[in-house]
């Protein structure tokens, strides 16, 4: 029984911790998406995608074996990241300074609301899908417990995956805010922040491809040392390299959608 505890406790551990991280890229991205609109409009959205997050989280949990079952649904999301990450960072990249400023322009003048919270919402669900799909790679490794299952797991298993998935959602709701005030800060930001999320789409793509109706890659391979130190060890690179190439913006630069509407 002691034993069972111990690797009950330290599996939460870990899994807070990577509930942290995850629900932190959720949270970033949030930022960024929203990073466009007005000051009001921008907390509102982020309010909703909060909400979103709470809601898919909680819905992935009572939808585990869907979830791990159905490839398809994990090549969505996959897809959806990936497209959403790299559609920026090829706009940033390689777009014109005349197409940024028009569609700086268009955003600051209010547009776009409710798209910028469907947007927030598509990648809150696509993370959702990450998270549950990773906290139950831990945890089926788990031995069973006298607790019924629940949700195609066993109730010990299930409980640890609850706890952890509570503790990142209550990260996304201070971490949303930290976010947007550092994007004010480093704008640059906003270019790793989508790097990030279309790694971890490729993550995701790997897990799909591993799958045992797919069966492209091994279906051991997205939890292996190997595959697990390099996604972790480029996930750290994207984002300390980020950090120090972001730079800081100049002051009169920070709120150019208060300058437009102010003119």
């Amino acid at each position: 029984m002691d034993s069972l505890w111990i690797q009950y406790g330290w599996t939460l551990i870990i899994l807070i911790g990577l509930e942290g991280i995850l629900s932190a890229d959720n949270a970033l991205v949030m930022a960024v998406i929203a990073k466009h609109l007005p000051e009001g409009q921008k907390k509102k959205a982020i309010n909703y995608g909060i909400l979103g997050a709470f809601l898919f989280r909680f819905l992935a949990l009572f939808a585990i074996s869907f979830i791990a079952n159905v490839w398809q649904v994990q090549a969505i999301g996959a897809a959806y990241l990936i497209y959403l990450g790299l559609k920026h960072v090829i706009q940033d990249l390689f777009g014109s300074s005349k197409d940024k400023k028009d569609d700086l322009k268009k955003d600051s003048n209010g547009k776009g609301f409710w798209s910028t919270v469907v947007k927030i919402g598509l990648a809150d669900l696509a993370f959702a899908i990450d998270s549950i799909l990773a906290a139950v790679a831990l945890a089926i490794v788990l031995p069973g417990t006298p607790l019924p299952q629940f949700g195609g797991m066993d109730g010990g298993q299930f409980l640890i995956v609850v706890i952890a998935g509570i503790a990142g959602l209550i990260l996304i709701k201070y971490a949303a805010n930290l976010f947007v005030k550092l994007l004010a800060v480093r704008p640059g930001l906003e270019t790793t922040a989508y790097l990030i999320v279309a790694w971890v789409g490729v993550k995701l793509a790997v897990i799909t491809l591993s799958h045992e109706k797919v069966s492209i890659l091994d279906e051991h391979f997205p939890h292996s040392t190997g595959w697990t130190i390099a996604f972790w060890g480029v996930l750290l690179g994207i984002a300390v390299i980020g950090w120090f190439m972001s730079g800081k913006a100049i002051p009169h630069e920070k709120n150019p959608s208060h300058r437009s509407s102010s003119s």
